[in-house]
């Protein structure tokens, strides 16, 4: 048995993982700047919909080369984070945006968003972390050879 604190989570658990929850951050590059939002999200297969408004987010989403979606849990026993990478599209054709707007999509403040993101993910990845009480001072330090 593994007694690492530190576990790699598998492609099809992190699918799981973002359609069981909806709630995370997006960051993105532009030019020199590092933007990273909150936002309310639904998950399905490869495909992450976002609901927003006109402005930075929605612009700088679709003009970065590739945009991050974050989630997190931190429980008694556990912690773990799932990291998505892809490309983010403007949804414009009817269809698209019929099937969008039923999704359970709802603004976190009572702000008109009409506007939606589809990141298409390439990659997803994550990690468990079990919570273990701290070793004391003279123990060995648990080294993390993963990076």
């Amino acid at each position: 048995m593994d007694d690492s604190p530190v576990h790699d989570i598998s492609e099809a658990e992190c699918l799981k993982l973002l359609a069981a929850f909806d709630m995370g951050r997006i960051a993105f590059r532009v030019g020199d700047a590092l933007e990273v939002f909150p936002v309310n999200y639904h998950a399905s297969g490869r495909e992450v919909t976002i609901r927003t408004a006109p402005g930075t987010k929605l612009a700088g989403a679709l003009i970065a080369d590739e945009v991050v979606l974050e989630i997190d849990h931190r429980g008694e026993r556990e912690v773990w984070s799932v990291v998505g990478r892809g490309r983010a599209r403007h949804l414009e054709h009817e269809g698209e945006l019929a099937s969008a707007a039923a999704l359970p999509l709802q603004p976190l403040i009572p702000t008109v968003k009409r506007e939606f993101l589809r990141i298409e993910l390439q990659r997803v990845t994550g990690r468990r972390f079990h919570r273990v009480p701290e070793p004391e001072a003279d123990a060995e330090p648990v080294v993390d050879s993963s990076d």
